[in-house]
């Protein structure tokens, strides 16, 4: 054997630069289930099928082209149940005179296959980790805008003569509308997707198999092939980009996908190429099918946020995972893995999440993310939580988002204040506090909102650092009108939350 390609699960990507070059003659492909990948962070069920599914059927469709596919399933008896432990056994059998892979996207994956590996560039991302570092060299600041602009710029999207289209370069407040109280109307559905044979037998041999894991499959919808996952785009361009951006930040009850796309799934598995994505919306608003305030709100969290995200990632690498920021140490609570809850919102975001594995974005940040900040959860363990729950989770994208955005684990890196907020934000952009006990208006008592409760103590307890940053200064100025008594009430009714919070944990 010539060259064994590892084709790893986040990596279905038949244009991929591991198969340049490719000789059916002399080379083959391998890939491989293993527990450890499921448990490491105890993942969804959703997550697992979803990877093991998407898996099998682009192993099927290299066998259809006559390429030699080296597959280890699951379930079978003789499976080691750990990466390193098959791929070892695989070259010492084969010894093949070299191993190939694309530039894992994890830290711990590349550390485990750089000895024995040639790492090929990663062309799925419009950036590469090179390019971010020579961005990113001697900034005292790692802001997404400028870099986003750059890049923009550079892969000309959304420009006319040189610039951008609307006058505009960020349209993000022209995106932040809520539903009000007539709520949404009418919604489209996305497009589902029928569970064939392969993914039939993925959903029996999980629910088996990792039966203790979190999360249902009766409801897995999801496209696992990149044939599917280009129908999946064109139907959410169709009938949801239009709105996307105007509603984008808002939640309503029962309602989990809105006018979202599901996609992000099919990037980070590589089904789904991010330029198809950012073409097909620019398209659309070329003709006159989408505003320019949606359209420019996508393409920035595919072309801006999510190669920011990754840049991020590699840079600060391996120690980012235990950065903690604002020194929080309480356990996660039991209900994000059971949803079991009496705040509506969390009922909410938790509930559809162990139903589908998909939240979208505001309420994986302001609603589960800023409830875990306030109550001052520690930051690695809801980088777990979030790694494992998701459909969408791999490491690169998960954790810069929760550490660095929501947790603000990095102390400033990638965002220039922490994202806090009382219950009051959840009521403006939602109908769940209308189905609660609780009245976000109040920070004490038996009816106060746990999120407002704990967005003033988070104020109180982190006085002097909000007070010296100028874009906390003016809530801090809002906490200093608070009397001493009500400071005094409203610790003590923080200390009761984590008390009895706390004391539910898994």
């Amino acid at each position: 054997m010539r060259n064994l390609v590892l084709v790893l699960g986040d990596q279905l990507d038949r244009k991929s630069v591991a198969f340049d070059g490719f000789d059916r003659a002399v080379d083959a492909v391998w890939m491989a289930e293993v527990r450890e990948e499921a448990t490491h962070a105890w993942s969804h069920k959703v997550r697992i099928a979803l990877f093991l599914s998407a898996m099998r059927h682009f192993a099927a469709e290299l066998r259809a082209e006559n390429i030699q596919v080296i597959y280890r399933l699951m379930d079978d008896p003789a499976n080691r149940g750990s990466f390193a432990a098959e791929l070892r056994a695989t070259i010492e059998r084969l010894r093949p005179a070299k191993v190939i892979v694309v530039e894992p996207g994890e830290w711990r994956v590349a550390e485990s296959l750089r000895p024995i590996a040639e790492f090929r560039p990663d062309r799925h991302f419009y950036c590469s980790t090179e390019e971010f570092g020579e961005w990113a060299h001697a900034k005292k600041q790692l802001r997404l805008e400028f870099f986003y602009r750059q890049l923009r710029a550079r892969h000309k999207v959304l420009l006319e003569r040189g610039e951008p289209v609307g006058g505009k370069w960020n349209f993000d407040v022209e995106n932040r509308g809520s539903f009000g109280k007539a709520g949404p109307g009418f919604l489209p559905k996305p497009l589902t997707f029928a569970s064939d044979a392969i993914t039939s037998e993925v959903i029996a041999m999980v629910n088996t198999t990792f039966a203790d894991h979190p999360g249902t499959l009766d409801n897995f919808d999801f496209p696992v092939t990149a044939a599917d996952a280009q129908r999946a785009l064109q139907d959410f361009v169709s009938n949801s980009l239009p709105f996307f951006g105007m509603y984008q930040d808002a939640m309503w009850t029962d309602e989990p996908v809105l006018y979202h796309s599901r996609l992000s799934a099919l990037m980070n598995l590589k089904l789904l190429n991010p330029r198809d994505a950012v073409s097909a919306a620019e398209q659309a608003y070329h003709d006159g099918h989408a505003p320019i305030e949606a359209v420019e709100g996508y393409i920035r969290q595919i072309l801006g946020w999510r190669e920011y995200v990754r840049g991020i990632y590699w840079r600060f690498m391996p120690e980012y995972l235990e950065r903690n920021h604002l020194d929080a140490h309480e356990p996660l609570p039991r209900f994000y893995w059971d949803g079991k809850t009496d705040m509506e919102c969390m009922r909410q975001a938790l509930g559809q999440t162990l139903r589908y594995g998909y939240a979208h974005h505001i309420q994986r940040l302001m609603v589960t993310g800023l409830f875990a900040l306030l109550f001052g959860v520690e930051p690695k363990q809801v980088h777990l939580w979030y790694l494992a729950i998701y459909y969408d989770a791999v490491e690169w994208v998960e954790s810069p988002n929760t550490l660095g955005l929501s947790q603000y684990a990095d102390g400033g890196v990638m965002g220039s204040k922490p994202y806090i907020a009382s219950g009051k934000y959840i009521q403006r952009m939602s109908n769940y506090c209308g189905h609660c006990r609780y009245d976000p208006a109040k920070s004490t008592g038996e009816n106060a909102c746990p999120f407002t409760t704990l967005y003033w103590e988070f104020l109180l307890r982190h006085e002097t650092m909000l007070r010296a940053n100028p874009r906390t200064l003016m809530q801090i100025r809002n906490a200093d009108r608070l009397s001493s008594s009500e400071k005094s009430r409203i610790k003590t009714q923080a200390a009761d939350l984590r008390r009895t919070l706390g004391a539910q944990t898994t």
